[in-house]
């Protein structure tokens, strides 16, 4: 079966999931945002032999969803107006000179949640849903690099594979490890708060070092956090 084949798999699995408290994203207007990936994010990254994996924390919630259609969510699964996505362009340009569409892109938790698109999802659905859709497309691309965007996109993948949580951004940074030949790095989330919060000058200090420690070190190779 090749990756496509099994993302899809990862796809239908993820549309016949019932978990309490969160609704799926065939739930609206008809079934209008359903697709056949894990997230509809992968509509516009969905190069499945990318390098690169973005993984973002989740997608729309239930407000936005509830709305007037979204047209820009059916054609593209993103809203390039959002800041989160504007930033996450830039770095990928910069850094890695790379567009969104030379990359596999993902949220790790697929669901809806209630409420905006701050709103929070509990810890422990985080890891759920690292376990049963985020660590299998890693495992399916098999990509050099995993870029998780922010703290608790990354703790969930370290505490599914028995690693302790980073306490903080800047530690998780430096926590490099491996699921598999991929490297998963920590990121400040590329939205507003995330990057006032880091600092955009250190933003671009932590790309840069991701890069760096890419080309220099093996696969595998990790600074762990104990």
């Amino acid at each position: 079966m090749d990756k496509l084949d099994q993302l899809q798999n990862l796809a239908r699995k993820r549309q016949k999931t019932i978990r309490e408290g969160y609704k799926n994203i065939g739930d609206f207007h008809n079934g209008i945002y359903e697709c056949n990936f894990v997230s509809p994010y992968t509509k516009s990254a969905g190069k499945v032999n990318a390098s690169i994996m973005i993984m973002l924390q989740d997608w729309l919630g239930v407000d936005k969803l509830s709305g007037p259609i979204i047209q820009d969510a059916i054609d593209l699964g993103h809203l390039p107006s959002l800041p989160t996505n504007k930033r996450l362009k830039e770095l990928l340009a910069h850094h890695l000179n790379l567009s969104l569409s030379d990359t596999y892109a993902t949220n790790l938790f697929p669901l809806i949640k209630y409420g905006n698109l701050s709103a929070t999802i509990p810890f422990k659905d985080m890891i759920w849903a690292a376990q049963q859709f985020g660590i299998p497309q890693i495992e399916i691309v098999q990509p050099d690099i995993v870029v998780c965007l922010g703290l608790k996109t990354f703790n969930a993948l370290r505490k599914s594979v028995g690693l302790l949580s980073c306490p903080t951004i800047g530690i998780a940074i430096e926590s490099v490890f491996a699921i598999g030949k991929s490297k998963i790095f920590c990121q400040a989330h590329t939205g507003t708060l995330g990057q006032i919060g880091r600092g955009y000058e250190q933003v671009e200090s932590d790309w840069r070092s991701m890069c760096d420690f890419n080309r220099k070190k093996p696969i595998g190779v990790s600074n762990e956090h104990p």
